[in-house]
């Protein structure tokens, strides 16, 4: 799967359209059984959102913030291994999440999840 388009430090209007689609789809298409439940990528989804919630709070411990935000990866990876999400996902939020410099990225790769979200609902497996 390729996640080279994901630019957050310079996002497009294709990023939370296009990529954000096609990426949903490509995901969605390619978990089957209980990998990649909407429920638990949601999870993932939440404590960026909780994140990027204390940074608006306290932008200037975002430095502080950063390795914990990175820890997701960890999670993610754990998840991974449990069979709970497959290897695409893990690209994704792996790619995002690199991408994660300052806060102005970090509220992009919020953006970015968001629109992926959105769209994986619509092609979520039942």
């Amino acid at each position: 799967m390729d996640t080279s388009n994901i630019k957050l430090s310079e996002p497009t209007a294709e990023l939370y359209d296009t990529v954000a689609h096609d990426l949903a789809k490509r995901i969605a298409d390619s978990g089957g059984g209980r990998k990649n439940r909407s429920t638990q990528l949601r999870k993932f989804y939440d404590e960026i959102v909780m994140w990027d919630q204390r940074v608006k709070t306290n932008p200037d411990k975002f430095n502080e913030y950063l390795p914990l935000i990175r820890m997701i990866n960890a999670k993610v990876a754990y998840a991974k291994g449990r069979d709970l999400v497959d290897e695409n996902f893990f690209k994704l939020m792996s790619s995002c999440l690199k991408e994660v410099k300052d806060a102005k990225t970090f509220e992009n790769c919020k953006r970015f999840l968001e629109a992926f979200m959105g769209f994986y609902k619509m092609y979520s497996p039942k």
